[in-house]
């Protein structure tokens, strides 16, 4: 009987169909807003599937615990909060992400937002359309002078202290984990947001990350600090930071992602000019995305072939025995 994979993930559902069918292989598609059960029956006769991060499948127990064939749950994203990896543990089901394959895409992004803020682009781009011109009150910032705090070093943080360090800038991290960084100097985080001129965060969300940037922490923040999230929404705690925005604590804030996506219509991010706001594309190149098909396809070609998958997340040994 041939494998069966389930997809979740439109972002790889081409790369899939090629697969499926050079593979001998079943793809079954799970539709953009499916009922429980019928979520629940596609997974139940797959031998893998495929979820993401940006279309909200939540892979809870329920779902896993009709996974009774599933030999890999792969991730096609970096971030794995929309599966319960603890059950998935329990049942043996191994929970691999597609690690890195954005850490040049978000960096990227990280450095645009920082210098947009600093240079006052998001307000110079309204005046301009609303019929002025340059107001000379505004003095920007050189993204050099700063100094950038980065929480998180992981593939991406470390790609941003790269990018920093290139446009002259002094860095400070801080990470959980014992890190070193080349040209950077380690800090605990009050030390990083009492010093940071730039503060970017760049932790998975999980119990916890989550709220990890709270009021307290907006407040240890220096006046006219610029806040770069594109991590995980709930890492910040909105509220706190709207408060931090509209009180003139913070200079600005660039976020590509959010508490609740899309955005609701009554956030007072909306309305608010010291914010720079993209919707969660810090992924979303062509390069990106080859990296992350690339990542995806090996891992699923690794199980069909009887081999252990990669950037298995949830420490779940691999069993060949139950394969095919």
């Amino acid at each position: 009987m041939p494998m069966t994979i389930a997809c979740l993930s439109p972002m790889v559902e081409t790369m899939l169909r090629d697969l499926a069918a050079a593979e001998d292989v079943e793809l079954r598609l799970v539709p953009p807003a499916p009922a429980p059960a019928e979520m629940r029956e596609i997974c139940a006769a797959a031998d893998i599937v495929v979820s993401d991060n940006k279309h909200r499948h939540p892979v809870g127990r329920d779902e896993l615990a009709v996974m009774r064939r599933c030999r890999l749950l792969q991730q096609a994203a970096v971030g794995f909060d929309v599966i319960d990896e603890h059950a998935a543990a329990e049942l043996g089901i191994p929970v691999a992400n597609a690690t890195g394959y954005n850490r040049e895409s978000v960096a990227d992004l990280v450095v645009m937002g920082a210098i947009a803020l600093l240079r006052n682009v998001p307000g110079g781009d309204r005046d301009i359309r609303a019929g002025r011109w340059i107001d000379f009150s505004r003095e920007g910032r050189e993204l050099g002078a700063m100094t950038v705090g980065i929480i998180g070093v992981g593939n991406i943080g470390t790609a941003v202290a790269s990018r920093m360090r290139a446009f002259g800038c002094r860095v400070i991290y801080h990470d959980v984990a014992a890190r070193g960084v080349s040209g950077a100097e380690p800090v605990s985080q009050d030390d990083l947001l009492a010093r940071a001129d730039v503060v970017t965060v760049h932790v998975p969300l999980d119990a916890s990350t989550r709220g990890l940037i709270g009021e307290d922490q907006f407040a240890r923040m220096r006046p006219g600090t610029v806040f770069v999230n594109t991590s995980r929404g709930p890492v910040v705690d909105q509220d706190a930071l709207a408060g931090a925005l509209r009180s003139g604590r913070l200079r600005g804030a660039y976020l590509d992602v959010f508490a609740a996506e899309p955005l609701p219509s009554g956030s007072p991010l909306r309305e608010m000019e010291n914010v720079l706001m993209t919707p969660h594309v810090g992924g979303f190149t062509r390069e990106a995305l080859d990296r992350l098909r690339h990542a995806v396809e090996i891992n699923i070609r690794r199980v069909l072939a009887g081999q252990a998958p990669l950037n298995v997340v949830n420490g779940t040994a691999w069993n060949q025995q139950e394969v095919g």
